[in-house]
């Protein structure tokens, strides 16, 4: 076979990732507060860029939703606009945010427990011993380090070392400084004065077989009777396995809806909520700076061009931005109406990629738009990523997972205590409003749901 040469032409088509377009793709999936955050560093490393107040904003142009290169006559640019900014319509007053009323803080366990320290310690030694003890405990108030391996450390005796814990089981909230589940139940019973009598017993022998439901052995082992049993473990119950997860991190947590979805009359109004953002315009100093002639050197002319070129892109990226995540949301909307409506069970199946499809743009967008941003309903603030949920096949449709979840939660919540609905009861019961469900996922989600199976949650 012999080989030749040859020369032909192939017209392909090949996506460049420009700065511009990935400057649109960081921006999309930012949410409002990293928004804010991104755009007060552009605003420092872009001198051309400033805030603007909203009656100085001046309309930009609808965007074109074309695939050709950005060009500006720059001189007439300046002569036919005095800014460049959001579309928006005019508000009268526009509030001063603050960002306190976003803000979720907590006095964290640690300087809770610092503050009764000070007052109980008794030497200087004690301070020391117990700050660093706290400084041991985990989230949840237990202490993460041996005493024989503390007193190493601090070079004291294990004594010692033992002497400040127990204080410091002592202390609010009850059941911390415990180096485990049943210490930290025993310390909150000694703090009790209505414990029955065979609680300290139960946790301090019996605490896996009342985890695995087997009353009756704990029973016939001390040889009381099963609701007597009953009584205390419902006593147990009241305890707090993790005294210390009512305090925070120590940490502020904002959460700030990106998108807020009212109800006016018998429809639904979409909102974005992007009054944490500075609204961006040109500044004016420049502007003057381009419109004179030999105002300024062919080099900083160049600088201002190639500013103003990154600050428009950055503007239109913004308002691209808005227009997609309210295409998203109103689709969101139309597509999840029944749960709007009437609430979580009503909550339907959906996937990024109808979205796309409705929309006509790529899934990728979809997920963008969507990713770390939170939005506000009737029912609650919720996450974007919450409406695309999965499911189940139903008679006249689809039932989303969380709906299902819903179902049985409700089932549970209602049922005998003496005789608990199992796995099974609840697979039919779901069969029975036409949900085609295996017994495995009525398990799954009943997990999820942090219920324990049939066994477990029966009483006596």
């Amino acid at each position: 076979m012999r080989e030749r040469l040859g020369l032909s032409l192939e017209q392909t088509q090949k996506l460049i990732m420009t700065p511009e377009l990935r400057q649109a793709i960081v921006v999309l999936q930012l949410s409002t507060l990293e928004l804010a955050e991104y755009l007060q560093q552009e605003l420092q490393e872009n001198p051309l860029l400033e805030i603007k107040d909203e009656e100085e904003i001046a309309a930009v142009e609808e965007l074109e939703n074309d695939s050709e290169s950005f060009e500006i006559d720059w001189q007439e640019f300046f002569q036919d606009r005095s800014d460049l900014g959001y579309v928006r319509a005019p508000r009268e007053e526009r509030p001063e945010v603050n960002y306190q009323n976003f803000i979720s803080g907590q006095t964290s366990l640690q300087d809770h427990l610092l503050l009764q320290l000070k007052i109980a310690a008794k030497t200087e030694r004690e301070l020391e011993i117990g700050t660093f003890l706290i400084g041991n405990l985990d989230a949840n108030g237990y202490l993460k380090i041996d005493i024989k391996e503390a007193a190493e450390c601090l070079k004291v005796s294990p004594t010692a070392v033992w002497q400040v814990l127990q204080v410091i089981q002592r202390f609010d909230p009850p059941g911390v400084g415990a180096r485990n589940l049943a210490e930290c139940l025993l310390i909150q019973l000694r703090q009790r004065r209505d414990a029955p009598a065979a609680a300290e017993k139960i946790i301090r022998h019996f605490l896996p077989d009342i985890a695995a439901g087997r009353l009756k052995r704990v029973a016939k082992r001390l040889d009381m009777s099963l609701p007597a049993v009953q009584e205390v473990v419902d006593y147990i119950r009241t305890l707090d396995p993790k005294p210390g997860r009512a305090f925070g991190g120590g940490e502020n947590r904002y959460i700030v809806p990106d998108v807020i979805i009212e109800r006016v009359d018998d429809d639904y109004v979409v909102l974005l909520n992007d009054l944490a953002m500075p609204r961006l315009g040109i500044n004016p100093y420049y502007q003057a700076l381009m419109r004179q002639e030999g105002g300024c050197d062919p080099a900083t002319k160049r600088f201002i061009e190639s500013k103003l070129n990154a600050a428009t892109w950055l503007m239109r990226s913004l308002e691209q931005r808005r227009l997609t995540l309210y295409r998203v949301v109103s689709c969101l909307v139309q597509e999840q109406r029944e749960f709007l409506d009437k609430g979580l069970k009503y909550l339907k199946p959906l996937t990024m990629r109808q979205v796309a499809a409705a929309l006509g743009i790529h899934e990728s967008t979809v997920s963008r738009a969507t990713a770390n941003k939170y939005v506000q309903t009737p029912w609650g603030i919720f996450e974007l990523k919450f409406f695309f949920a999965s499911g189940v096949e139903r008679r006249g449709g689809a039932a989303a997972a969380e709906s299902i979840k819903k179902i049985i939660v409700e089932a549970i919540n209602s049922e005998d205590p003496a005789n608990p609905l199992t796995d099974q009861q609840l697979q039919e019961l779901l069969q029975r409003q036409g949900i085609k469900i295996s017994r495995r996922t009525v398990a799954k989600y009943r997990d999820e749901q942090g219920i324990p199976a049939a066994t477990r949650r029966k009483r006596y």
